[in-house]
């Protein structure tokens, strides 16, 4: 009977310690994903590509197969919010790299604000990036 208590006591320490490991494992949160620019210049003009990466803060990897589901396009960095383009989501590039199309229609700083899901995480990666535009 005391093999069999002995037993017992010792599965229950080696599960109680399986889970406490299991619980202690690192995970990223939200707020280890961010967007830098690739480029932070671009040529004033028509159907420009602004190209972004999404990476993971912590490991400084790219993160691919993110669903984009807000971006903007304005001037605001320049007191001119109200100067806004349409921006379009251009398929292919590099794993973790996200490419954008818009008419910048003259030269100065525009903000692309940017919000993404990323698979697997809760919540929502936003942030606001900074282009100029040239002639």
């Amino acid at each position: 009977m005391k093999a069999f208590n002995t037993r017992r006591a010792v599965s229950a320490a080696l599960m109680g310690m399986a889970m406490l490991a299991m619980t202690g494992t690192a995970r990223a949160e939200i707020k280890d994903y961010e967007f830098q620019l690739v480029d932070q210049n671009v040529q004033a003009g028509a159907d420009k590509i602004i190209a972004v990466r999404l990476v993971n803060k912590r490991t400084g990897k790219p993160v691919p197969d993110a669903v984009i589901f807000a971006t903007r396009l304005d001037m605001a960095p320049d007191g001119m919010q109200e100067m806004a383009t349409r921006v379009t989501i251009v398929p292919g590039g590099e794993p973790g790299t996200y490419k954008f199309k818009a008419t910048l229609g003259m030269a100065g700083r525009w903000q692309l604000s940017l919000g993404a899901k990323v698979r697997g995480e809760t919540g929502a990666v936003e942030n606001k990036l900074v282009v100029t535009a040239q002639k």
